[in-house]
């Protein structure tokens, strides 16, 4: 199945994150994040941010989608749904852009708060010159 066979539902896919927001892991900063990917093969895949005591050591929830996506053989994707705290939607990490830039093409972002902000955007928006496997064969 092409990406192009597959419409993105955004509801689906707010719901998908706001479910996985609610099983993070987060005791010490109390800041849950879900996140949900829409992959080209149709399928939502999750992630929530799993906090650590040693914080270097924690996973976006954004990375953790990508990697539940990358398990099940998926490499591209459609779509992606990122759930937060507050007023404002948080966009994702610095680390988190440079992994959604790995998979092309860039595919659109939105981010969403739980009391009712939006922000949508795109992988190539969130990183305009993301470094890419083509610098390492230069």
């Amino acid at each position: 199945m092409s990406g192009a066979d597959v419409e993105v539902d955004w509801d689906a896919l707010e719901a998908a994150a706001a479910a996985a927001r609610e099983r993070a892991y987060a005791p010490y900063s109390g800041y849950r994040v879900g996140a949900a990917l829409l992959g080209e093969d149709g399928a939502i895949y999750v992630g929530q941010n799993v906090e650590n005591a040693s914080y270097g050591l924690s996973l976006c929830a954004e990375r953790a989608a990508v990697a539940t996506a990358i398990g099940a053989g998926v490499r591209r994707f459609l779509a992606l749904v990122v759930t937060t705290q507050g007023a404002r939607p948080a966009a994702p990490c610095g680390m988190c852009r440079q992994v959604l830039a790995e998979f092309a093409p860039p595919f659109d972002v939105r981010c969403v708060s739980v009391d009712g902000g939006r922000l949508d955007t795109s992988v190539r928006e969130l990183l305009p010159h993301a470094f890419s496997g083509a610098y390492l064969d230069d």
